[in-house]
Order: C-alpha cells, then structure tokens, then sequence
C-alpha cells in the first residue's frame, strides 16, 4: 500500500539520499539546491512511502489549489529508484497522490517530468502514468542536444572561427572570478536582450560553493582579458551550458567556437553522454527564437524536449 507524506525540513538527509540513488534525479532536486529559494516557493513537495519504505520524492510547490513541480527548478516529477518502481508501483504512486491532494484542496497538478537525456536508466513510467490519469500536455519546448557517443561535426563555420580564435591565442579555463563574468553577462544580457540572470551573483556564488563539482564556470580570455564565458551545470548524464556570454571583442574572436569545442571534449571527460544547450523557445514554448536553435544546431545539437503536464483533480 502506497502511502504519501509532504516533505518537513527535518526529513533533508532522507530526501537526498532518496535523490542520488534515484535514475532520474539530479544535484538540482538536492535540497540544498532546491532551498537557497525557499523564501519565494511556498514548498509542498510530497514524499511516496511502500509499506513503510520510500519509493519516490517529488519536488513540488504549492500555489493557492495548484501544486506545480517546483516552479524553482526547470524539470523535476517523480524521482524514482532503479529497483522496485516500475509501472505497477507507478500507478499506485500516482493514484495515492492525486487521492492525497484532493484531500488536501488541491484542484490542479503542473507537472514536469525529468527529460530522457538525465535518465541513468529509463524512468517513464510517470509519464505512462499521467496520461492514464487523464492530464494533457500543456507546453513543449526544445533544447538542443548533441550526444556526444556519436557527435555531429561543428558547421564549416565555426570550424573556421576556432581556427581563428586559436591563432588571436585564446584560452579556456575554468574561473572563479564570478563577480567579473557575471558584470559582463548582465551588460550582454541587457545590450542584446533587454534581459539580466535569473540568479544573482551571490545566487550562483552560493550555488557553486554548495556544489562545486557541479557548476562550473568557465571563461575565455585574450590577452589577460576575460572576452566569453559560460555556467556550465554536471549530471551523471548531461553538461549543459546556460549563462553563455561573449563580448564584443570575444564575438570577434569567435570565443565561442573554442569555448565550445574545449567544452565538448570536458563534458566526455567527465563521462557525460550528452551536452545540452537549453531551450530556445519562449512563452510557454509558442515561439521559436530561430536564430538561437540554428546557432545550437550549427556546433552539432539537434533537438529534445522539455514538457509539461496538467491533471486536473
């Protein structure tokens, strides 16, 4: 019998335990991760007890009568183990959820499964079970993706950039100076896009501190001069690159051309099996910003989705 329980804070040791022995969790649904943002998410995560044993956590967050997967992470459903959760145990998962949110004046459940690309090994079944429970796909968007088993070779034009950025004597390392990358990112960002980061700088400061190993950033200099950069985020099966950012000198240069290539050859280092750029979509996945995905699709990317699920209780 499946029992479900909400997540108290005393429970963080449990939870992330139940996280790095899951095959589709990552650091990110980790409560360190999770909890730097506490004070904007009201948390409702919910906890999947089998004859007294935990089967499955879900990361969620409550918001009037919805319960969303945490609106703090960019993907994250149930978070199973490779034994003893298979569809069966699934459905009973999903059935004791939905009965315990209604009870709890739930009305509407936004669900974000986990994309295919974090699976250590296949993990659907919440997927499988979602539709058997009547819930509609409700957004779609596209990331793009290389798999770096079989990669796809970079386009004749930034073959040629490298070349370029290797005689101006570019370098890549990995960096500490977060302050001095994130000044130029928000100055790009602001420039190009009208934009600034989703995190502060003391953010992802915090963020790299509690995971070093994880988020890496890596800057591209000329001449002592930091000219690109990018946050790059580890999982057993996934690099992927956000915060990306080059000056107008490092556009010149073709920075990213080599940051990417020196990336690429990091990430298989590590034993990634993928290298994702993130989505390139916008409201909700209605608008495709064309010019950003054939950029992805021009170093070797081709496309994966991220989606979301509503189950109206």
């Amino acid at each position: 019998m499946v029992t479900i329980k909400k997540y108290d804070f005393s429970q963080s040791r449990e939870w992330d335990e139940q996280v790095r022995n899951s095959r589709n969790g990552t650091f990110l649904h980790e409560r360190a991760y999770m909890d730097y943002h506490s004070d904007r998410f009201a948390d409702c995560s919910l906890m999947a007890y089998c004859d007294g044993r935990l089967v499955a956590v879900l990361p969620a967050n409550r918001e009037g009568n919805l319960l969303c997967s945490h609106r703090g992470l960019t993907y994250g459903g149930w978070l199973m183990p490779a034994k003893r959760c298979d569809a069966t145990m699934m459905m009973d998962i999903m059935d004791a959820a939905a009965q315990w949110m209604r009870e709890a004046g739930i009305g509407q459940l936004i669900y974000k499964p986990v994309p295919h690309i974090y699976h250590r090994y296949p993990a659907e079944e919440d997927v499988y079970a979602l539709w058997r429970h009547g819930a509609e796909l409700v957004e779609c968007s596209i990331s793009t993706t290389i798999d770096l088993t079989a990669p796809l070779p970079m386009d004749r034009g930034n073959k040629s950039g490298l070349r370029m950025a290797q005689r101006a004597g570019l370098t890549v390392t990995e960096s500490e100076d977060w302050e001095g990358y994130w000044n130029m990112l928000s100055k790009v960002l602001a420039d190009r896009h009208a934009a600034a980061p989703v995190h502060t700088v003391d953010e992802i400061v915090r963020l790299h501190q509690s995971f070093p190993d994880n988020i890496v950033l890596y800057a591209v200099t000329h001449e002592g001069v930091m000219v690109a950069g990018v946050v790059m985020y580890y999982t057993p099966m996934v690099a992927h690159s956000q915060y990306i950012a080059a000056s107008e000198t490092g556009r010149e240069l073709h920075a990213l051309s080599m940051l990417f290539d020196t990336l690429f050859t990091e990430a298989k280092r590590r034993g990634c099996r993928y290298f994702d750029f993130g989505i390139s979509t916008e409201e909700h996945g209605m608008v495709l910003n064309r010019g950003l995905v054939q950029q992805k699709s021009r170093l070797g990317g081709r496309g994966t989705l991220t989606q979301v699920y509503s189950l109206e209780l």
